[in-house]
Parts: C-alpha cells; structure tokens; sequence
C-alpha cells in the first residue's frame, strides 16, 4: 500500500519536529546538570575574586557546550582559554580564529574555573570590577568590549543563559558569603581557617563544606555603603596582600587610589584597605572635614570615589580643607551649599 503523497510529507514533518524537540529537551537538560554540577564552583569564585557566579556560568555553558565539548571533556577546559605566551601547564591544539591554536589543559576542571578568574584578573578586564557584581548585563557586554570573545552576539548569548536559567539567584548566595567574610571551601578540601568549626545546622548525610574566614582570619568587614575593607598589618606589601586575597595588585592600586604604589609597597601603620571599588555615593550626604583633612582623607573614609568628590566640590584631592567645611557625599548641592529637592528620596545603589 502506498501512502498519499500529504500523508507522507505530514509524517515527515512530524518526525523532524519530534527530533528537534528532542533535541532541544536534550540541550537544556545538559545545561541543568552543568549549573547543578559546577554552580558551588562558581559561587566560590565569586567569593575568591568578584566575579558574579552567574556570568561564570554562563560562560562555562557556552564556551564548553555545557560540558560536552571536546576541550572541555578532554583537556579540562572549560572557558576556551589560549596558551598565551606566559602559560607553562599543559597544550593541546585546534582550529579556532586561526589553524592548529594553542588551547590550555587542566588535570583539574576546577584548576580552569580558577585560571578563569586569574584571567580577567589582567589589566585588559580592569573596567569590569568597577560594575555593580550583581549587574550580570553590564559584565556581559563589558567582556565583549574588552575583547573576550570575537562573536558580535557573544554578549546576548550570556545574557540569555543568565535568564534562561536564573543563574543571577548563585550572584545573590554569593553576595550572601561575601558579607559574611566567608569563603565556601571546597567539600573534602582546606581547614577552617580561623581555627573555629563551621557553624549552622547539618542534614544528617549531607556534605557540609568548611568554611573559612577570608584573609585567613584577618579582620574584615563592609562600610555602611557596602564597600568591602580588610585590615592589614604594618610591613605587609601590596602583592603579599594581593596573592593571600586573590586579588591583584593593581584592583588594590585602584580600588585605594594608591597612586605610585607597586608590589613592593609596604604599610608603615595598621590600616584597612577596600577589596572592591568604592562608591559613587556615601552612606549619609555630607562629610564634616577636620581641620587639615584632604578629599582623598573623606575618600577613603567613607568609602566614596575620589574623582567623584573632586568633581563635585571642584578642590583638588590633596588640597587642605578648614574645619567644619562640609562636602556633599551623595549628591551636587546648589550654589547656596544646599541640597536639591530629591536628595531626601530613597535611592537603591
């Protein structure tokens, strides 16, 4: 018996619409089980070094096709890193912008989460961590502009993992830990390292990673703008600190307007430091001066951008102010020094 010719085409239809919903069934759940797999890897990172959990995710999904690429399930590669000319681990080679290219390898695929971080840790990526941790849109299309990627809809792609799978709730846990001061150690690795045991229910058989304090126990905490600071004690240099924190030298530089500064600086006098870029606006809308006290002495105090107060205020950063001379910490006041209509209203950051 022959089938008629539209019964057949029917059929036909069917049948690749059965495929490709299968297909695509297939493809979410490889990247459900990803994120399940690597999302308390990505947090941690996050933690380690600020970079949302969501974008590395969502770049782990993407550059290894959720686990399955041959890069990623054979050399450990997660995130299509080069060799680059400093790299001295392990090589493997394919075709990518150009024939037979260098492409790093992992014993570890956890090892490629961290390279990962320590890679945009570069001067390139610097403009990066002065966005919001939580603004996984402005980090995605910050990484194309800085040159990540060469795809013009590298940057879509990202965001559209983020949302797809809510991947921005892991930037929320993360945020949780760094205010906190804690650090999510990896189940089955490390001590506490303030000497003291991890705290909070357990579920009976249920792994409970360690946790520790971050700076190896050294005081920490957070202004009331939500800037982070560590203390440091006096002789410590910049790149000791830098290596303990997993920061580099110049987010310190940077983040503590220490201009001049390089990895030998060291500190006369116990003193804290920020972790992250300081803010736009201070906790409360103006900073009273001492006598003698400079814009970069308020900057560092509450935790507010210098270049934003010496725009604000027109005086230079290192300029004397008199006692009493007030300056504006969250918005531009009037000629008359008072403040506009809408310096009262709430205001998220």
């Amino acid at each position: 018996m022959v089938l008629p010719r539209f019964i057949f085409r029917f059929t036909s239809v069917l049948l690749l619409l059965t495929l490709a919903i299968s297909s695509k069934a297939s493809g979410l759940e490889d990247q459900k089980n990803y994120i399940d797999k690597w999302k308390d890897e990505a947090i941690r990172q996050m933690v380690l070094h600020r970079i949302p959990a969501s974008i590395t995710l969502a770049q782990g999904l993407l550059e290894s096709g959720s686990g399955k690429s041959e890069l990623s399930s054979r050399s450990n590669n997660h995130f299509g890193i080069k060799c680059h000319k400093d790299w001295q681990g392990g090589r493997t080679y394919y075709d990518d912008d150009a024939k037979g290219e260098c492409f790093r390898v992992y014993e570890d695929a956890r090892d490629s989460f961290e390279d990962h971080s320590l890679f945009l840790l570069r001067d390139r990526y610097a403009p990066l961590f002065e966005l919001k941790i939580e603004d996984y849109k402005g980090w995605a299309k910050g990484l194309k502009r800085c040159g990540y990627a060469t795809s013009p809809t590298y940057a879509k792609a990202l965001i559209e993992l983020v949302e797809r799978h809510n991947l921005d709730q892991f930037d929320d846990e993360g945020v949780a830990w760094i205010r906190r001061g804690e650090v999510p150690e990896r189940p089955g690795e490390g001590l506490v390292a303030s000497g003291e045991e991890s705290s909070g229910p357990k579920n009976e058989g249920q792994a409970t990673p360690n946790r520790i304090r971050m700076g190896a126990g050294r005081t920490s905490g957070f202004t009331d703008n939500d800037v982070a600071w560590v203390e440091i004690a006096p002789g410590e240099t910049l790149a000791a600190l830098a290596q303990q924190l997993g920061l580099a030298v110049w987010q310190l530089r940077k983040y503590n307007d220490l201009e001049g500064a390089d990895e030998s600086t060291a500190f006369e006098e116990r003193r804290n430091l920020y972790t992250q870029p300081k803010r736009r606006r201070g906790a409360r809308h103006w900073h009273v001066a001492a006598a003698g006290e400079t814009l970069k002495d308020i900057s560092d105090a509450e935790a507010v951008k210098l270049k934003v107060l010496v725009k604000r205020t027109g005086i230079k950063a290192d300029t004397p102010l008199r006692a009493g001379q007030r300056v504006p910490l969250r918005f531009m006041p009037r000629e008359d020094g008072s403040l506009p209509w809408y310096a009262g209203k709430t205001h998220t950051r």
